[in-house]
């Protein structure tokens, strides 16, 4: 679950006059997917937990998770930049690291939109600035062009189960509320309180959701028996549908495959 400590600015790389980073520590899946796509996935010397995205992203040594960074093995590896998280690294973590001088670039897209940015920025920052600004602009246009192919079709009522077990949702400052936006869906509960309300299963039945989305995860699609709910029209037209969770919650490159999958769905609805 998606979703800044001290976010450089994507001049950093040229204001600062260093090198082009070759020893990189990339701590999230995201900037993961990030670095490979602009073609400096080989810099990276270590990662996190989850970082699975491409094949060869398999074989970087972990050095941590959710649960924190393993900061004796950042020393041990001299890198030339770490690339934080902070929306999923400790704060003590990333204070850490730059106390101890590390070069450090916040990556923490809020917006699709800013997925294109951070590509330019980390491109910069590693000497990769032609494939990184082609990967950016191609992203930027398949956004735009799905925007504008989706905004003519129908609104749907949506209701995206986040988790089951509480029973979870997403809000109007979400993540997966923008890729809904971008489909054109309605969320049912876009006005909630916080960005991943926990909801009930009456409230759910009170919204009446044309379709309910699901993430893949086993846990999250056993958690709930909906077919109890034939009261739900999303429960009684059989539109409920299972989506790629790594797509739709990493902001990287192939959140664009996200969307595409979730509008899909919608599609089956209309």
């Amino acid at each position: 679950m998606l979703l800044t400590a001290c976010a450089l600015p994507s001049a950093f790389a040229l204001a600062d006059n260093a090198a082009p980073a070759k020893r990189i520590v990339a701590l999230s899946p995201h900037s993961v997917e990030m670095l490979y796509a602009i073609g400096a996935g080989e810099s990276i010397v270590a990662t996190t937990d989850h970082a699975d995205f491409p094949e060869a992203a398999l074989q970087i040594p972990r050095i941590g998770g959710y649960y924190g960074i393993q900061i004796e093995r950042v020393l041990e590896l001299e890198p030339d930049l770490v690339v934080v998280w902070s929306g999923g690294n400790k704060a003590e973590d990333i204070a850490r690291i730059k106390e101890l001088g590390f070069r450090v670039f916040d990556s923490n897209p809020s917006t699709l939109e800013l997925v294109a940015d951070e590509l330019v920025s980390l491109g910069e920052l590693t000497g990769h600035q032609a494939q990184a600004t082609k990967v950016a602009d191609d992203y930027r246009q398949q956004l735009s062009q799905l925007r504008s192919d989706n905004s003519v079709k129908p609104g749907v009522s949506v209701f995206y189960q986040l988790w089951s077990t509480p029973l979870m949702t997403v809000a109007k400052n979400s993540w997966i509320q923008q890729i809904i936006g971008v489909c054109h869906g309605d969320n049912v509960f876009v006005d909630a309180a916080n960005d991943y309300p926990q909801v009930s299963l009456e409230t759910v039945v009170l919204k009446q959701p044309e379709v309910i989305l699901q993430s893949q995860d086993e846990g999250n699609i056993i958690g709930v028996d909906w077919s109890l709910w034939t009261e739900i029209p999303a429960v009684k037209n059989e539109h409920i549908y299972q989506l790629n969770a790594d797509l739709l919650h990493r902001a990287a490159p192939r959140a664009l495959l996200g969307v595409e999958a979730l509008c899909e769905a919608l599609d089956k609805v209309r």
